[in-house]
């Protein structure tokens, strides 16, 4: 109780640090700070309290002295979120974990949106699920163990992306084309040398406007994956290069218009009411109309072994899907973590068809259909309990 009361203490003396400099603007953000604890995204083995709450990296993974992670910088962490000019709808693409603090923070900035991280290193991956498993936040946060680069197309328009290491200019190409067309936001410390510069790059329809915010140190955006599970090999769609116009005052313009109030003195007023907006009851009940539908599809899937009708089934869940997108900015519905599952559901299902088609039947390919069932199987359980907690979210509306 002792360290919880200095941490409190710690973070009220950081935040004036941050606030008279100028930096921490958001109040929202402010209050985010002082309600997420960066100790528990800190290994035991790795938490100093020195370092805590000081305006430095702090140390989450260590593997050898070439391989080793830091979570930000709290000063660094202020200037990516304000950057993005978070909404309370916005979906928000992070690129790389930071063990998941800065996820968590951003949350608290679009409680509505969805948020999902790709990290390439598994143990990472986990290290941070198990950290927003502990603070009830894996509803709102899917971590991916996935390259980053490769963003997550499927999943697209991304209001925001927010990239937490360095990278190529010629690497965000695939990244900027994921964009929500109606002014989405990438942020990104862009860069081949040791020093970045991070960048603000808006997206209006077809065209990408530039603002250069300040030269940074980042390492390198970890993208080599290694994993020990089934994993369908796809061909990446090429994307062309962009071009990029510098242009801060459109940049600036266009952020202005976001209802985000920065205020220059936060500490008159650091207490918000949660605004969910306002919903109309028969959207409510429809919206969970459709979500049973869903689920009783799921409970179709696990007993039909046919797979003509398993692809029929996943189609049904698509349709469903694409009616609970129009429920999603009002009532928060989460369908991009829905969509992931449904893609792995059916990925899998293209395993065990490609398998069945094996005109060789011996114990390795019954052991691998055996393997493809049972992690099918546990998705949807995973797809079938996310539909039940959103049923139960909207009835508590």
């Amino acid at each position: 109780m002792k360290n919880n009361q200095n941490y409190s203490q710690k973070k009220k003396n950081l935040l004036e640090v941050l606030t008279s400099n100028n930096l921490l603007k958001d109040k929202r953000l402010y209050k985010a700070f002082m309600e997420v604890p960066l100790e528990e995204f800190i290994p035991e083995m790795y938490r100093d309290s020195f370092k805590i709450y000081e305006d430095i990296p702090n140390l989450f993974y260590y593997q050898n002295p070439n391989n080793y992670r830091t979570i930000s910088a709290p000063h660094m962490i202020t200037i990516m979120l304000q950057g993005l000019s978070l909404e309370n709808n916005d979906d928000l693409l992070i690129l790389g974990a930071k063990s998941g603090y800065i996820a968590a923070l951003a949350h608290k900035l679009a409680l509505n949106g969805e948020i999902i991280i790709l990290e390439a290193n598994s143990e990472i991956a986990k290290l941070t699920e198990e950290n927003l498993i502990k603070l009830n936040l894996n509803d709102n946060i899917t971590v991916i163990v996935k390259n980053p680069l490769e963003g997550m197309p499927k999943l697209s328009p991304w209001q925001k992306i927010l990239v937490t290491g360095a990278i190529k200019q010629s690497s965000i190409f695939p990244l900027l084309r994921q964009l929500d067309p109606h002014e989405g936001v990438l942020y990104a410390p862009i860069g081949e040398e040791i020093i970045q510069t991070y960048t603000q790059i808006l997206r209006l329809n077809s065209n990408f406007f530039g603002k250069k915010q300040l030269q940074v140190r980042f390492t390198q955006l970890m993208t080599q994956v290694e994993l020990d599970e089934i994993e369908l090999i796809t061909n990446l769609e090429e994307y062309k290069e962009v071009d990029i116009e510098i242009n801060p005052k459109k940049v600036d313009n266009a952020l202005d218009k976001i209802n985000i109030k920065y205020e220059t003195n936060i500490f008159d007023e650091i207490n918000i009411d949660e605004d969910y907006g306002l919903f109309d009851l028969k959207q409510r009940d429809n919206a969970i109309k459709s979500l049973n539908k869903f689920k009783l599809i799921i409970n179709e899937v696990k007993i039909e072994e046919n797979i003509d009708l398993l692809f029929k089934c996943i189609k049904n869940m698509e349709i469903e899907l694409k009616n609970l997108e129009g429920f999603k900015k009002e009532l928060g519905i989460k369908t991009k973590k829905i969509q992931n599952i449904l893609d792995q559901i059916n990925d899998l299902n293209i395993a065990r068809r490609h398998i069945e088609k094996n005109s060789k039947i011996d114990s390795e390919i019954i052991d691998r259909k055996v393997d493809v069932i049972n992690k099918q199987i546990e998705e949807l359980d995973n797809l079938e309990n996310l539909i039940i907690l959103e049923i139960k979210r909207l009835q508590n509306l």
